[in-house]
């Protein structure tokens, strides 16, 4: 065996034991990564259960089981990789992505509360962009396809929330916790689904037990309460979103120098942290959350007419460009 093999084996044989040494570490790094995604992650799971609506109970199942397949390969084909290679080559570009896409974060948002507050234009406009004539397979592939978009952008922010929280250490450590956190989230947030999108038909066989009146009501519980769940998860869902969104901003107009709103919300704080000293901790938080979701309702208002008036007639615009290049194209190949 070669010197040079042998030197090789040597050095892997250094990074495992780190690597081992690590391991508790690298875990909890993970778990605090993941936290830091949190905002991001209630509203994947607020998200996804309307994907489901409509159909059968037997196509449920099958139909998040496509989706939480579709997120794993968006974060783990997709996304990790990306991440990787954005951190070696470019990783003054995190911020800025990051603000872009806690921007999108605030835009959704507060379009779902205009949606709340001005429910018949949104009605009418989401009945603008549905397909009239989808077979049921169809619709089925055109749900998940939906679902698993929306979750390469919600997914796309979890990843990069995740790298800007990991400390700057080895490639192999950095994928790893990504891949965990990934993992993770991907079963949390579809597993929790299907145990959401569940509870009503366990809740109707629980209600038709003959001989457990408990059971029963535990079941008609279930059965009546599963609505309102469902209703209370989406107002959470949202909420978290402006406020994540709002505190990515923040933060990340503070690692630019501008610290005004960071310093203004952390005084703020302090102003009901001495107010109140028993529940500092509590209010301390209540607080900055209330500020980040401040900042976020406004960025959210300013990028709804800049969606509407230029970026959405723009992309129009190019999509009709489109159809006339392949037109000419297709022209100039009959002309040969």
């Amino acid at each position: 065996m070669s010197v040079g093999l042998i030197a090789l084996l040597d050095d892997i044989a250094a990074l495992a034991k780190v690597a081992a040494a690590s391991l508790d570490d690298i875990a909890g790094q993970a778990a605090k990564a993941g936290a830091k995604a949190a905002g991001v992650v209630i509203d994947d799971a607020a998200v996804t259960p309307r994907y489901v609506t409509g159909f059968s109970a037997a196509r449920e199942l099958p139909i998040i089981g496509k989706i939480a397949v579709g997120s794993l390969k968006n974060k783990l084909l997709i996304l990790l990789p990306a991440a990787l290679i954005l951190s070696l080559v470019a990783p003054q570009a995190i911020t800025p992505l990051l603000m872009i896409g806690g921007l999108f974060l605030c835009y959704e948002g507060v379009e779902k509360v205009y949606g709340l507050v001005l429910p018949h234009a949104a009605h009418a406009h989401e009945s603008a962009l549905e397909a009239t004539s989808l077979d049921a397979q169809s619709l089925e592939d055109e749900k998940v396809a939906g679902a698993i978009k929306t979750d390469f952008i919600l997914s796309a922010e979890i990843m990069a929330i995740t790298l800007a929280a990991v400390p700057a250490g080895s490639i192999f450590a950095q994928a790893f916790i990504l891949a965990v956190v990934g993992l993770g989230i991907t079963v949390m947030v579809y597993g929790g689904v299907a145990l959401i999108v569940k509870a009503d038909d366990l809740g109707l066989m629980m209600a038709r037990a003959q001989t457990a009146p408990m059971l029963r009501a535990i079941g008609r519980g279930l059965v009546t309460g599963m609505p309102y769940f469902l209703k209370a998860l989406g107002i959470v869902g949202t909420a978290a979103m402006i406020w994540v969104g709002g505190g990515i901003i923040v933060h990340g107009l503070e690692a630019y120098g501008v610290a005004g709103l960071a310093h203004l919300i952390h005084d703020a704080g302090e102003v009901a942290v001495h107010a109140v000293p028993l529940l500092a901790s509590v209010l301390r938080w209540t607080v900055e959350a209330a500020g980040a979701g401040i900042v976020g309702i406004v960025a959210g208002l300013i990028t709804i007419p800049v969606a509407a008036y230029v970026i959405s007639p723009m992309w129009r615009y190019l999509k009709s460009l489109l159809p006339r290049r392949r037109g000419k194209e297709a022209l100039a190949d009959g002309k040969k």
